[in-house]
């Protein structure tokens, strides 16, 4: 920390002095019209002579990200959003006055340059810079050898710094923004209509999750900040919109992991006239372009040591039947509601007493099949009571249309034939305020609009959630949903 704050004081230091030479540091107005990236592309190819006999001028700007200086000379590597590119200074070139004040630059320090590119001895790509002028001062230094910045919380919590330094990074980002724009292209294309619905909400639905509260001074009212957009945008298929999306950010007051965090980006869809099935089909569809567009063009996916093959079509199994096939459990016990509390025991999981034979199996389905989930896999026939906005399966009524998808052993969606008989949803709604009063903080709200939205009649249909973090997650090779969110919530530093 001493070290750090001696680095500190001899930046400011040499700020002032470049001030009181009359340099500003913060100046404005320098249009930049050239960009690195576009530079390496077009040039790179070049040989020195080419680059000689047909030479041009280029203005770029970036952060100074290494400096070797020989006498009236000096190296820099410049960085900007797309590239980086040496420069090339010499004082007989930008003058004494100017070379000045490049030796006097920092590592971190953003510049504005102008210059013709030439080949060094090396063979490198380089800027000899005729005009230079200093935009922004850095007063702090970036990690020592700029590469080296790796401990996780500091990375997370300056994530500013992280970008500066770390390109795989800055790559993350950039496939994040390519896999959101694939799919609303993916889905525009299918006739859906990119809608914004409220995100705070006088009561909390489309989930089973426990909500953060607000209060709203001018209405007087509760608000919470939505868990999921679901009901909202049901309510446009009553009003006529047969094919709707929204990647929307939901919030859930919960616990933090690899794969949680409490503000996350979701993609809701919903079609009129279609069930879980067609959506299946259009799943498989959609991560098959997002594989092409983003992953060079294979359905092939690394990811944490494992080859995933996206190419459908994928496995399917109903919920019991996994846990038969790939948990090993025997399927008299799970039709048993006392033997299946025996198992769920057995394996650490905690009996509540709101929770009925339907949600112990699907507690052991998490624990113990999800797992295993690493190709991808839809599963099925979830129990009505883990399901209290799904239609009922007409073959079987303890069980619904739904599906999750889980792909590297968690889920990445889920989707479910849309339940439209208000009368069944009353109903549902009313078993969820009894969890609620046993106990269960995460079920369902009653939401008397949304039945009366449903007593104006909805289309037959069927939505479906994903997972946005989680599928950047898969085709980036991430671990942690931390390193694909820009700025992850983290506990409050620690003073020093």
């Amino acid at each position: 920390m001493e070290d750090l704050n001696l680095v500190l004081r001899e930046r400011l230091q040499k700020a002032e002095q470049l001030e009181r030479d009359g340099i500003p540091l913060y100046p404005n107005g320098f249009p930049v019209p050239d960009r690195i990236s576009d530079i390496i592309q077009a040039y790179e190819p070049r040989s020195a002579e080419e680059l000689e006999s047909e030479p041009r001028s280029f203005t770029i700007a970036g952060r100074v990200m290494a400096v070797r200086s020989f006498g009236k000379s000096t190296f820099m590597h410049l960085l900007d959003s797309g590239g980086k590119l040496q420069i090339y200074i010499q004082q007989n070139e930008v003058g004494k006055e100017r070379y000045a004040v490049a030796k006097r630059l920092d590592i971190g320090d953003i510049l504005s340059v102008s210059g013709a590119l030439f080949r060094t001895k090396t063979n490198e790509l380089t800027l000899l810079v005729k005009e230079l002028a200093l935009l922004t001062k850095s007063l702090r230094p970036l990690p020592e050898k700029y590469h080296g910045l790796r401990d996780v919380e500091i990375r997370l919590r300056q994530r500013y710094v992280d970008l500066i330094v770390n390109e795989s990074v800055r790559e993350v980002f950039r496939k994040r923004a390519r896999i959101i724009q694939v799919i609303r292209d993916f889905l525009a294309g299918k006739g859906f209509l990119e809608v914004e619905t409220p995100m705070m909400q006088p009561i909390p639905g489309g989930a089973t999750a426990k909500p953060f509260k607000t209060f709203h001074n001018a209405l007087g009212i509760d608000l919470y900040l939505r868990i999921a957009p679901e009901l909202y945008l049901k309510r446009l298929l009553v009003g006529g919109f047969e094919r709707v999306f929204e990647l929307n950010r939901n919030f859930r007051n919960e616990g933090i992991s690899t794969q949680h965090n409490p503000e996350f980006t979701m993609l809701e869809f919903y079609q009129a006239y279609a069930t879980y099935e067609d959506l299946m089909r259009l799943t498989e569809e959609l991560f098959g372009e997002l594989a092409m567009a983003v992953n060079g063009g294979s359905h092939e996916v690394e990811y944490q040591g494992q080859s995933i093959n996206l190419a459908p079509p994928w496995r399917r199994y109903r919920l019991v039947e996994a846990l038969v096939e790939v948990g090993g459990l025997p399927l008299a016990a799970l039709m048993d509601a006392e033997q299946t509390v025996r198992i769920a025991r057995s394996l650490g999981l905690g009996a509540e007493r709101f929770e009925g034979h339907g949600k112990l199996l699907t507690k052991i389905f998490d624990h113990l099949v999800e797992p295993k989930l690493i190709q991808p896999t839809f599963i099925s026939h979830y129990p009505l009571e883990v399901s209290p906005l799904s239609r009922r399966n007409e073959a079987d009524p303890s069980v619904t249309d739904r599906f999750e998808l889980f792909i590297a052993g968690r889920e990445m969606a889920n989707a479910f034939s849309e339940l439209n008989d208000p009368r069944d949803q009353r109903e549902r709604f009313q078993h969820q305020i009894e969890a609620r009063q046993a106990g269960d903080e995460e079920a369902h709200f009653m939401d008397e609009d949304y039945i009366r939205a449903l007593e104006y009649g909805m289309p037959p249909a069927a939505g479906e959630g994903i997972g946005v973090d989680r599928v950047v997650m898969l085709f980036t090779d991430s671990a942690s949903i931390r390193e694909v969110i820009p700025f992850p919530h983290q506990r409050p530093e620690k003073k020093n």
